[in-house]
């Protein structure tokens, strides 16, 4: 039976010493005296528990031990004594932080039963993760670290019926999330209706938000109803909210607040039952400074907060992305274009997409229509190319400079997950280890 893989983080070597004595003969734990060094671990082996053994309160520096614990998505376990449970600092961290924690002195049969724990509900996690399409979640792609950590924040908001405000640039997809959260969550039976608060003259919003009666203005031949009744049972998606008007503000929180509207033109106050998502590329809390945007409604809004990164934050993604947009529209594309040159998909890498995955899908749609190649070039997607100059070099030289094109972007498909990219590239671990080490490059 093969061993189950865990990580122990211990300053002083005292739980290792534990652990050997205890004998677990299921278990091979990798051993790191330093946060740093376990962050090396864990980028060169998936094990599904961590351990970190605590000797005081200050045993760790609480940021850098968050960060480890966030960066990697394996189930944590802290070793302490029991008096540190009550410390004031400690105790609300492993709270938060942790899978469970185990009291010394080690106990080896309390240990295996919340090692087992642990081992079983990372596998249940990761399971769920591999059962969505493998590039992606919730009908998006990427698996960059931002991108994991979106799911993971979805995973929750897509349980709840609060209110929730999505910050991002312009173009970063934060519809697509919003959808998302409709699609998963309780309604999606329900309607999806978007609003954009900016693409609205200023004196027709009341009545494309709440409605109007017979009437009610030159022109309301017949009562309309809005968007805010029209998406009743479902979700209302108010694009660009932070372009409201400060006058409307006011009766769209009342809208939040009451659950209520009134149509232009009535009295009668109709209930609604809407969820409402709010989207935003500006500075929220910086207009409500500025006095730019009401402060009550922000709060009302900003229940829940999510924030979509950009796409020069997501290298990794970019690839993964540009090949989805190509099978996506292979119906337009000119019929000799097979796909992208090594060069496209290095200028890609290397271009700051001010535009965000808009101005990919953009570039990549154009290409595929106007490149009169077999493979999309940079220029076909209107992107200088990174490519190195190798006049001058020796063969060696070149050979090398290609492996490790090719090393360094599998490594960044597969998580740095050295087993998965031996596979892919058809070497052996020992062969890859030994090229990265040629190569001199950092995992």
């Amino acid at each position: 039976m093969e061993k189950r893989k865990g990580v122990l983080l211990d300053s002083n070597g005292m739980v290792r010493a534990g652990l050997n004595d205890l004998g677990l003969p299921d278990w091979d734990f990798a051993v790191a005296s330093t946060v740093e060094a376990a962050n090396k671990v864990l980028a060169g082996s998936h094990p599904l528990v961590g351990l970190v053994a605590f000797t005081s309160p200050q045993s760790w520096s609480p940021r850098e031990l968050e960060s480890l614990i966030a960066r990697h998505d394996i189930e944590w376990i802290a070793i302490l004594g029991r008096e540190l449970l009550h410390n004031q600092s400690l105790a609300p961290m492993v709270l938060r932080s942790f899978h469970d924690f185990h009291t010394l002195p080690l106990d080896r049969d309390r240990l295996v039963m919340t090692l087992g724990h642990a081992h079983g509900k990372a596998l249940i996690c990761r399971s769920i993760v591999e059962q969505d399409d493998e590039i992606g979640r919730y009908g998006m792609t990427g698996r960059c670290p931002k991108m994991l950590q979106l799911y993971r924040q979805l995973d929750k908001i897509v349980t709840v019926d609060a209110p929730v405000l999505i910050g991002g640039e312009s173009g970063t997809g934060k519809e697509l999330v919003a959808r998302a959260i409709h699609h998963h969550s309780e309604r999606a039976n329900g309607p999806f209706v978007a609003m954009n608060c900016g693409a609205i003259a200023p004196n027709l919003i009341q009545s494309e938000l709440f409605g109007h009666e017979r009437g009610a203005f030159t022109g309301a031949h017949q009562r309309k109803i809005g968007n805010v009744e029209a998406a009743n049972e479902g979700v209302l998606f108010l694009d660009e909210i932070g372009d409201l008007p400060l006058d409307l503000q006011a009766n769209l929180l009342r809208f939040v607040q009451e659950k209520t509207i009134v149509r232009v033109g009535s009295t009668e106050r109709v209930r609604v039952n809407v969820r409402v998502i709010a989207a935003t590329h500006r500075d929220l809390s910086r207009a409500v400074a500025e006095g730019q945007f009401r402060e009550d409604l922000f709060y009302r809004l900003n229940v829940l907060h999510l924030g979509v990164p950009p796409l020069r934050e997501r290298e990794q993604d970019i690839a993964l992305l540009a090949t989805a947009i190509f099978k996506a529209n292979q119906h337009q594309k000119s019929p000799q274009v097979k796909g992208f040159s090594s060069e496209a998909f290095r200028a890609m890498c290397g271009y700051p997409w001010p535009g965000n995955v808009r101005e990919l899908i953009n570039r990549v749609q154009r290409a595929m229509v106007m490149s009169e190649s077999k493979l999309i070039s940079a220029a076909d997607l209107g992107l200088p190319s990174s490519d190195v100059d190798a006049s001058g070099q020796t063969l060696d030289e070149v050979r090398s400079t290609v492996e490790r094109e090719v090393i360094e972007s599998s490594l960044s498909r597969y998580q740095n997950n050295v087993s998965a990219v031996a596979r892919h590239l058809g070497v052996s671990r020992v062969t890859l280890y030994r090229m990265i080490d040629r190569l001199k490059i950092v995992l």
